[in-house]
């Protein structure tokens, strides 16, 4: 069976397609006009060894974060359509993932209910690249995603004085713990409920 699906979203503020392959080997192809949420993405895709493609126009004149929160809305979206009827997957995934001074906590059910634990206080820092990307949208980013994907998620900031390094270990611990809870290993539903 074939994990994989395709879906646009058009407003006022953002225009985004996206496909994604859970079964693929990491292949992206990001763009969304902030480079550093482009890389971070990219991480996503790679580290989750998920086909993905993402392009994106917003209103960037204005800020980024109208095109940070729908990319990952719709992302979400993409990634539960892909799941299908989750028949076989491992479910639960987590995991501590180290970048240099940074170590984060990530650990997820593919529960279908969402639900956003975010216990990682970043330090002050300046905004990345250009435009712009605010470190506190990491929060709000990785939060869309999770929520529209009905996926229960805790980060936790384990220790890390850079908020780059916060932030991409993040994203990079998400990554392998969706690939790991992804993984089909079963013929059942993991779940006494039925329904995921």
């Amino acid at each position: 069976m074939s994990r994989t699906a395709e879906r646009s979203r058009t407003t006022k503020e953002t225009s985004i397609s996206m496909s994604i392959d859970l079964d693929g080997t990491g292949v992206t192809d990001i763009s969304t006009g902030i480079p550093f949420y482009d890389h971070m993405l990219d991480q996503l895709g790679r580290h989750g060894g998920f086909d993905l493609i993402i392009h994106a126009t917003g209103d960037l004149h204005v800020d980024t974060h109208h095109t940070v929160e729908d990319v990952a809305i719709t992302l979400g979206e993409t990634f539960r359509e892909a799941m299908g009827d989750k028949v076989g997957v491992r479910r639960f995934a987590s995991g501590r993932y180290p970048l240099d001074e940074a170590l984060v906590d990530v650990a997820l059910d593919l529960s279908g209910r969402p639900f956003v634990v975010w216990d990682a206080e970043l330090p002050e820092s300046l905004p990345f690249g250009s435009p712009a990307f605010d470190p506190q949208l990491a929060e709000h980013a990785v939060s869309s995603f999770a929520t529209a994907a009905g996926i229960t998620l805790h980060v936790t900031l384990v220790r890390g004085r850079n908020a780059h390094h916060i932030i991409e270990a993040t994203f990079k611990g998400l990554a392998r713990c969706l690939r790991d809870a992804v993984r089909v290993e079963g013929v059942s539903l993991p779940s006494t409920k039925g329904v995921l």
